[in-house]
């Protein structure tokens, strides 16, 4: 009998146990599904955009104006300046040119306040004192002496023999409300790929 009711326990345990039914997820709407691709491009490709466009954008350079330090027509990657009077000597500057009713981009040589003298023979002193400037890839025999108002840049080009810059222009300064950013990162083309310094 113990027999029996051993045989009948080890067969009841080898009975399969009933497979629970899958649950099918029910099949999205059309229009589900259009929120969900929604969903996702806002928030992989819109929103970094946006994020971009806020701290950043590109620009192009159109002229030989910045060689070598920026080839004819470099996309370079600008961050957005907030606060303008933290634009420094030496930074190279997105801006709109009012007079030329274009955006240009060039180098910021002299701040608001200062006295930039060209002396002839290319170079340049910034209040009486000689400005070194290693990126300039040719000089001008322009001369001249110009002093930058309160809330303006002076801005020209690191090619000085072949940029048509604030030395030349009809106003030569620059507004502050007109600069949109500091230049930071040639991405095109790849044999100019790097920072601007």
């Amino acid at each position: 009998m113990d027999d029996l009711l051993l045989d009948t326990a080890i067969a009841e345990e080898e009975k399969e146990e009933p497979v629970p039914e899958k649950k099918e997820k029910p099949k999205k709407t059309l229009k589900e599904e259009i929120l969900d691709w929604a969903k996702t491009l806002v928030l992989y490709c819109f929103l970094p955009l946006a994020i971009f466009q806020t701290f950043c954008f590109m620009a192009s350079v159109p002229t030989g104006s910045m060689e070598t330090t920026i080839p004819v027509g470099a996309q370079v990657m600008t961050t957005r300046i907030f606060n303008k009077d933290n634009v420094e000597r030496g930074d190279i500057i997105v801006f709109d040119s009012d007079e030329l009713e274009i955006v240009l981009i060039k180098r910021c040589i002299g701040l608001p306040g200062d006295t930039v003298a060209f002396n002839g023979s290319g170079a340049v002193y910034i209040n009486g004192e000689y400005l070194e400037e290693p990126y300039v890839s040719s000089w001008s025999g322009f001369e001249g002496e110009f002093t930058v108002p309160e809330d303006c840049y002076f801005f020209v080009g690191d090619n000085r023999a072949g940029s048509l810059d604030a030395r030349f222009w009809e106003n030569p300064y620059v507004h502050k409300s007109d600069i949109k950013g500091k230049a930071r990162f040639v991405l095109f083309p790849f044999s100019s790929f790097g920072t601007l310094e």
